[in-house]
């Protein structure tokens, strides 16, 4: 255990009981327990295995190498389309967790052997996602604009992509643009 961590499982929260039972199932796995983006994460070496966190609706343990397990069980989900890698396995109460313990080590100690063995998954591209019309417009007409985009790290061409592709509406879409155009031109991110 970690002291850094405890504040996490010391904090009065909804999910609190099913916190310290997820922790101890992956301690005895022999993980390295570690604080990173303020949730509890367990790394194999320096490669990040599990996290632990929490949402309004359920409590989840996160795999980060996800899609590369077998999930004999059925229990890992894509929390959305965009998510390529990591899977979650969710949980409402402490029941399910101690009905599922023996299957979550297996599974945590399969994300191990993943890792151990160096296996990645092919990721989507930035030239695979769709540039919407009326981003591809801007870009068409505003060179600096094109320049600036080209410049961005893949991640945060994807971001934007996938920000401005969202919407249903091409008004809003066209909003969207207009007002990230000074971001992509200062070389920043859609979180920036």
């Amino acid at each position: 255990m970690n002291p850094k961590v405890d504040w996490f499982f010391n904090k009065d929260t909804k999910w609190q009981e099913e916190y310290v039972k997820l922790r101890m199932i992956i301690l005895d796995c022999g993980l390295t327990e570690e604080l990173k983006w303020g949730c509890p994460c367990y790394t194999f070496g320096k490669s990040n295995i599990v996290l632990i966190h929490g949402f309004k609706e359920y409590c989840a343990l996160l795999f980060f190498k996800g899609a590369l397990l077998s999930d004999t069980h059925g229990i890992l989900i894509q929390q959305t389309e965009n998510v390529q890698v990591p899977r979650q396995a969710r949980f409402t109460n402490i029941r399910e967790i101690a009905e599922l313990e023996n299957i979550l080590q297996a599974y945590i100690f399969e994300a191990i052997e993943v890792e151990k063995v160096g296996l990645k998954m092919d990721l989507k591209k930035t030239a695979d996602y769709t540039v919407p019309v009326e981003f591809q417009y801007k870009l068409d007409r505003i060179p600096a604009l094109n320049a600036a985009f080209d410049a961005l790290t893949p991640g945060r061409q994807r971001g934007y992509l996938f920000y401005f592709s969202q919407p249903k509406q091409s008004k809003t879409r066209e909003a969207r643009v207009e007002k990230c155009i000074p971001k992509i031109l200062d070389g920043k991110g859609l979180d920036d």
